[in-house]
């Protein structure tokens, strides 16, 4: 059964084990607990992009760096709606609304809500990303039918402070547990490559595998060194420390979906294929996240047509992480039974 009582020095064990040896036992852990080759389609479109007054080092997003972004307004709903359209026929089966905000005000926050009503009526799941949120906030998506809500810790509580200063890391723990209390699906994970030791790994992780419930999707970011922003000339993460992530986010959080994010456009399919291994089950699918590429769907279907992997089926619950029946997308085909988590 999944475990909250991790301890620092457990998980720093895992971490410790001779790769291969971590590796066999992630895909032990992964094939008790989920599907084995389905993996988790989503597609995330930044709903309003630029102008953030946050100073998180790794964004191009803050109006506070120089990367050349073109901010814009928050999306017209039927512009959302018929990306969403194209997303569905393009195989994804949840569809992310990301803005660059550090709370939504109530105005933009109806206009999102009126966006989740659309993309859910096309038969997708639904997730946002809009930075912090009231209990209010978080129970009025609940309301509109929001099934996930993403708000990544980005490192370890030790380390955050080297990057972001605006918004404490209780801040984003807070966030958290106003989306569990609506009874949203919490989507929350890190970005590795940031000049973090190992030991902020191990920290970030245990704090993940030790919330109150583990949230349903863990994206594992890989560092997009940005020109403009103040990690744009950091040391590239070492391969296999970024599949060691996955590994040891898979023996943690057994029933939580371990998303390939940032950076899958700077790796290779081989690595790929061994993230997947390793244990995660689910990517974004697309040209774009939010503002930073990735890797084309023609490229993934192939990919996926190479590995014999299939895409999963959407639960379509915040409340239930059971099964349910959901319109199969046109370009991918489709397990015969689906994952036991989201």
């Amino acid at each position: 059964m999944p475990r909250n009582d991790w301890t620092l020095a457990e998980v720093g064990e895992l971490f410790d084990l001779p790769f291969m040896d971590l590796v066999f036992r992630a895909h032990q852990v992964h094939r008790e607990f989920q599907t084995p080759n389905t993996v988790q389609i989503s597609t995330l479109l930044s709903i309003k992009t630029g102008a953030c007054p946050e100073d998180c080092a790794y964004c191009p997003q803050s109006v506070r760096f120089d990367t050349g972004l073109e901010a814009s307004e928050l999306m017209e709903i039927e512009a959302v709606a018929a990306r969403a359209r194209a997303a569905k026929t393009s195989g994804a089966t949840r569809f992310c609304m990301g803005a660059a905000y550090r709370s939504p005000k109530q105005k933009d926050l109806r206009k999102v809500i009126a966006m989740i009503s659309e993309v859910k009526a096309l038969g997708l799941e639904t997730c946002a990303t809009l930075g912090m949120l009231t209990q209010d906030q978080a129970q009025e998506l609940k309301t509109a039918g929001l099934d996930y809500y993403n708000h990544n810790l980005d490192t370890s509580a030790q380390y955050y402070e080297k990057i972001i200063s605006t918004r404490t890391y209780q801040d984003r723990l807070e966030t958290l547990q106003a989306v569990r209390d609506a009874g949203i699906n919490v989507c929350c994970g890190g970005i590795v490559g940031m000049g973090e030791d190992p030991q902020d790994r191990v920290a970030l992780l245990h704090t993940l595998a030790t919330l109150p419930e583990h949230p349903q999707s863990v994206p594992i970011n890989q560092l997009v060194r940005v020109k403009g922003t103040p990690l744009a000339d950091s040391t590239p993460l070492d391969p296999f420390d970024f599949v060691r992530m996955i590994a040891v986010a898979r023996i943690l959080m057994p029933l939580s979906h371990v998303r390939l994010s940032a950076g899958r456009a700077q790796m290779n399919d081989e690595l790929q294929a061994l993230c997947f291994m390793a244990g995660a089950n689910s990517i974004f699918y697309g040209e774009k996240l939010l503002t930073t590429g990735n890797p084309d769907t023609d490229h993934d279907l192939r990919l996926f047509q190479r590995l014999k992997i299939v895409a999963e089926s959407p639960t379509h619950t915040a409340e239930s992480l059971r099964p349910a029946i959901g319109p199969a997308p046109q370009s991918l085909p489709h397990a015969a039974g689906v994952s036991v988590a989201s």
